[in-house]
């Protein structure tokens, strides 16, 4: 895979990884664009959240082979903490509780360290509830500890606005859509479209179509086995929610195209 594409925020070229001492991804070859959304989709056990975490530097994820590009620097052994700072953010599957800490006071600190400095209390507080407002959120919702009592929708409510306050160069969505019912998909979903600008890429890692209705994918990847075996655009979700995935499964190796944008 090239890497000369200067729309690319990340490349990963054939990641290999392991956890506990198992081979989970087999060699994932992936091209993040710049102001697209990019859609991973697979069954579970596929390797779609180990691929997350590993992109985030998650020290549990042992990679083995292959090497990830951000903004053209290998970022391969760099901790999760250095992956952040450069504007990579991740919303997990499961967003822990944090008691005793208020989500405006953990939202301060994400900013002062992305800052470097400490930004004025009035002048934070004037930025989070315009993200907030902008995002239909009840201030008050800032008040409460992190996550903790949040109903499945909140929890995701909750980094959305964390996504909006750091306005990461990537963001990467893993299953956003998970547990949220009809109302809070939607919340969640029009939240993701207000904040994709031309300088943010987002991978969207899901196994339902169903948040296809809200957010459309400029490009469709399917994950099986540890690998991506095919891409394209979003009729190839519309392909898998009338067949799924046992005709990629049963093509793909024949079939593979390369799972670029």
């Amino acid at each position: 895979m090239s890497t000369q594409n200067g729309n690319a925020v990340m490349i990963v070229e054939d990641l290999r990884v392991e956890v506990d001492g198992k081979e989970i991804l087999t060699g994932v070859n992936l091209e993040i664009p710049t102001g697209r959304i990019n859609a991973v989709m697979g069954p579970n056990g596929s390797g779609k959240s180990t691929l997350a975490n590993t992109l985030m530097g998650n020290p549990r994820y042992v990679v083995t082979g292959g090497r990830i590009l951000y903004r053209g620097e290998d970022i391969t052994q760099a901790l999760p903490d250095q992956r952040s700072l450069a504007g990579i953010f991740l919303a997990s599957q499961y967003p822990v509780e944090i008691a005793g800490v208020t989500l405006i006071n953990f939202l301060r600190q994400m900013v002062n360290a992305h800052r470097g400095d400490e930004m004025p209390l009035v002048e934070f507080r004037q930025m989070v509830n315009q993200k907030m407002d902008a995002l239909g959120m009840d201030r008050a919702f800032a008040t409460r500890y992190v996550n903790s009592g949040f109903s499945g929708g909140e929890k995701k409510r909750s980094e959305i606005l964390q996504l909006a306050v750091l306005n990461p160069t990537l963001a990467i969505l893993d299953e956003t859509d998970s547990g949220l019912d009809i109302d809070a998909l939607r919340t969640v979903s029009n939240g993701i479209n207000q904040l994709l600008h031309p300088e943010m890429g987002v991978l969207l890692i899901t196994h339902y179509t169903r948040i296809f209705n809200y957010i459309e994918p400029d490009s469709v990847h399917v994950m099986l086995d540890g690998a991506i075996v095919r891409s394209g655009g979003p009729e190839l979700a519309h392909d898998l929610e009338e067949h799924g995935y046992d005709l990629i499964r049963s093509g793909a190796g024949a079939a593979a195209a390369p799972a670029s944008d």
